[in-house]
């Protein structure tokens, strides 16, 4: 399978790059083997090969979720260096820039 130059603009846009004419034909060329060497496993009997889901046999050992006592409202502030009754108060991060 071909790629063509409008193909390869079509995708340099869609990627947000851009390029000069000289790297549109080197990226040509580089887009023909990549599908050249995909086209390849269409050659190969898969017949009964399952698909590769993980890399490797580990697995992740997680622990049981199990419910606990959580923090009060009062003992979660007691330690605030801001507070007001209810809520943390923090510094305000973002401000609204007037025209």
């Amino acid at each position: 399978m071909k790629i063509s130059l409008e193909e390869i603009r079509h995708l340099a846009h869609l990627a947000r790059l851009e390029f000069k004419e000289e790297e549109m034909k080197s990226m040509q060329g580089d887009m023909d083997k990549i599908l050249g060497f995909v086209a390849k496993i269409d050659e190969l009997n898969l017949e009964g090969v399952e698909p590769l889901v993980y890399l490797s046999e580990e697995r992740n050992v997680l622990r049981e979720d199990r419910s606990s006592t959580i923090l009060s409202k009062d003992e979660a502030l007691k330690n605030a260096p801001d507070k007001d009754s209810d809520y943390f108060r923090v510094p305000k991060v973002l401000s609204r820039e007037e025209d």
